[in-house]
């Protein structure tokens, strides 16, 4: 999940990007209305956005996205009454928050936004690779909520299996699409060892990658 995060209050910002970053998310963040505009143009699946800033406010902000497109947006504010929230809803806001929040609170808030929007939310984009959760949006793997690291070439390769799940690939098969996504050189030798971390990392107990002998492998 992209998010525009736009909020003035340093310790509020880095605790947010610290906890958003943890679940998953891609943050741009930005201090006043000057720098929020700057990034509008990027696409995100949602914009956070405090309503006092220092060269105006949020809803100078919203205004700005409006003009480019449908982005969902939340507005963080310190008021919690009928007034601000009715200001926000009317200035484009698609919901609101008031602070102090807990972070489970705001993660509920942006599903329900992106669900009510017609937006998928990144756990709609998961993919299950044994006990494994694949981020194809991020480009991550997570398992119980820790990332799995895996190099370049690893996540490539694991890419490969999930596009072609089910399927038996042949080393020659695997070694040509390595070849065009990678643009590296890759001997039938390297390829076992790749084929042999994957496993180490991705198999938890359970098997994901079968050999099938004299063919080649499958995901299961």
């Amino acid at each position: 999940m992209k998010i525009l995060l736009v909020e003035d209050d340093p310790m509020i910002q880095e605790g947010l990007k610290l906890s958003l970053t943890s679940e998953g998310c891609e943050l741009r963040t930005a201090s006043s209305v000057e720098e929020a505009k700057k990034l509008i143009n990027d696409d995100y699946d949602i914009c956070i956005l405090d309503v006092m800033l220092p060269d105006g406010t949020g809803y100078d902000v919203c205004a700005e996205i409006r003009r480019k497109g449908d982005t969902p947006v939340i507005f963080l504010t310190a008021c919690d009454d009928e007034l601000h929230t009715v200001l926000a809803l009317e200035n484009g806001a698609d919901d609101y928050i008031a602070k102090p929040f807990r972070m489970r609170e705001l993660m509920a808030r942006i599903k329900a936004v992106l669900r009510r929007t017609g937006k998928k939310t990144d756990s709609e984009e998961l993919i299950k690779v044994g006990s494994n959760d694949v981020n194809i949006r991020a480009g991550k793997v997570f398992r119980n909520g820790t990332e799995v690291i895996l190099t370049a070439m690893e996540y490539k390769l694991l890419m490969i299996f999930i596009n072609n799940r089910g399927a038996v690939l042949s080393r020659q098969q695997l070694l040509h699409n390595i070849w065009d996504v990678a643009g590296d050189y890759v001997t039938d030798n390297t390829l076992t060892v790749y084929v042999k971390r994957l496993r180490e990392k991705l198999e938890n107990g359970d098997e994901v990658i079968q050999t099938v002998r004299g063919l080649g492998y499958r995901l299961i």
